[in-house]
């Protein structure tokens, strides 16, 4: 009989999860501020993953056909890559500062308010992105150059670049609107409109990188031109959503008007987690360049290496979002321990979840390398790199959630001190003394990076546990 009733309880849960999991990717009406927290973290985090791992596919789409042409391809894109880097690190502060805002706006029942700060931060991102596609483009050369480029790639790849960084306000409109979508709690809508930008950068990449068809075969220059046509389309199927869709935010006439008081604010928080994200791609530029010292073929191998983990680490991404809107949301509704131990709960659940991803990868990581290139040259840095970076998987599980919990709670300015303190004063100068003045080479640049952001989340945490976050007022 008890069989019976613990067999008839697991068979209800298991029902009850693949209702969630169905709810979640076609969409919710729940109110994030009542109910239970693990079906609210489902309903968030299910699309905010998959919304990652689309994003993550336009690079590895690319990197998977450029690899056909070569290890200087490869190099160009992470390259270009580490600078564009800088781009997302705007575009994430500016969607941070927006979650903060509208998450609140939405957890206190005020969705007009919620649509004109949305307003302010998409004219924001406009503005931005001019004042770096303009530069950008013109002095594509000369940035490679100033990365340590090969003389090969730029005079005959420079074209990726060029486009890539022109045509950046694709990349920033992508991640504000879908911070728009995802604080308001229809996280589903952020993860359909990358599964059309896709589908697109897919089917183009290998047409214009090739020249299949009708096609003109553009070589690497062919992957920024099929990546900037399918965010594009993403990024107008967004604005066609905000204006005429039926979601928790819709964009009307009365709100297209220009508040500075409301920009003056996202600035101001965006700045502390633009920080946080300029902070950490320096540092990323930083290794870059001390890799390539070594030679194209170890940036290669780094590049595939970096590409596979951020891809596998996306679910992670998606969990941390969930976290940070959840937060937003339930410190509106003036509910901060509902805040607290949604933080809680995530953790836990992306501690184990990349504790697994990370076990694969440090026993197994020669045939993911092997997935995108067959250069041995390229392999074998490659598959260095994916095995000591994935050793500190749970550790960054952890530092993920926390660091999103405390934008969300709109304290951005945390995160910037613990970041300029583990990347700035700890990983690059460990990187350049393991890698350059104690012979490790390459590998020191891993090492380093594990150091570091392991100690990032144990500084997160003890900060963390103070709880001065759940006292911010935006």
């Amino acid at each position: 009989m008890n069989a019976d009733k613990s067999l008839i309880r697991i068979k209800k849960r298991i029902t009850e999860l693949f209702d969630n999991i169905r709810e979640a990717v076609s969409g919710t009406e729940q109110d994030f501020t009542e109910g239970k927290l693990s079906r609210a973290i489902i309903l968030l985090s299910i699309p905010a993953i998959l919304e990652m791992v689309m994003e993550s596919v336009f690079v590895i789409a690319d990197i998977f056909f450029v690899s056909k042409l070569g290890a200087d391809a490869v190099a160009t894109v992470g390259l270009t890559e580490s600078m564009i880097t800088i781009i997302y690190a705007i575009s994430i502060g500016l969607g941070t500062a927006t979650t903060s805002i509208v998450s609140r706006r939405i957890g206190e029942k005020n969705p007009d308010s919620a649509s004109i700060a949305a307003v302010q931060a998409i004219l924001t991102g406009l503005i931005i992105s001019l004042l770096i596609a303009i530069p950008g483009a013109i002095f594509a050369e000369r940035l490679l150059g100033m990365m340590g480029s090969s003389k090969n790639i730029i005079d005959n790849m420079s074209g990726y670049t060029r486009i890539m960084l022109g045509g950046n306000i694709v990349i920033m409109m992508l991640f504000i609107n879908n911070a728009i979508f995802r604080s308001a709690g229809d996280a589903a809508v952020a993860m359909k409109v990358l599964w059309i930008g896709n589908i697109i950068n897919v089917i183009l990449d290998p047409c214009l990188i090739f020249g299949l068809g009708p096609f003109p075969q553009l070589g690497v220059t062919g992957a920024a031109v099929a990546t900037t046509i399918g965010r594009g389309t993403a990024v107008l199927v967004q604005f066609y959503l905000l204006f005429f869709g039926k979601k928790r935010i819709r964009l009307t006439l009365s709100h297209l008007k220009v508040d500075f008081r409301i920009m003056f604010k996202l600035l101001k928080l965006s700045i502390g987690s633009i920080g946080q994200n300029l902070i950490s791609t320096s540092s990323w530029i930083a290794l870059v360049r001390i890799i390539s010292i070594f030679g194209s073929e170890v940036v290669a191998g780094y590049t595939i290496a970096i590409r596979i983990i951020g891809f596998t680490i996306l679910p992670s991404w998606g969990l941390s979002n969930a976290s940070s809107t959840l937060v937003g949301q339930n410190l509106g509704a003036k509910k901060p321990e509902r805040a607290e131990k949604a933080v809680w709960i995530t953790s836990w659940a992306n501690m184990i979840l990349l504790g697994f991803i990370g076990l694969i990868l440090v026993l197994f990581p020669e045939p993911f390398i092997r997935l995108f290139i067959d250069n041995e040259n390229v392999i074998k840095p490659g598959v260095t790199g994916l095995r000591i970076i994935s050793i500190g998987f749970i550790a960054y599980g952890l530092g993920m959630v926390l660091v999103n919990s405390f934008n969300g709670a709109g304290d951005t300015s945390t995160p910037l001190k613990i970041n300029i303190f583990a990347f700035w004063l700890i990983e690059i100068p460990l990187a350049w003394l393991l890698a350059l003045k104690l012979g490790f080479e390459e590998e020191g640049v891993f090492i380093a990076i594990v150091i570091a952001e392991s100690i990032m989340t144990l500084t997160a945490w003890l900060v963390f546990r103070r709880g001065k976050w759940k006292l911010m007022a935006v």
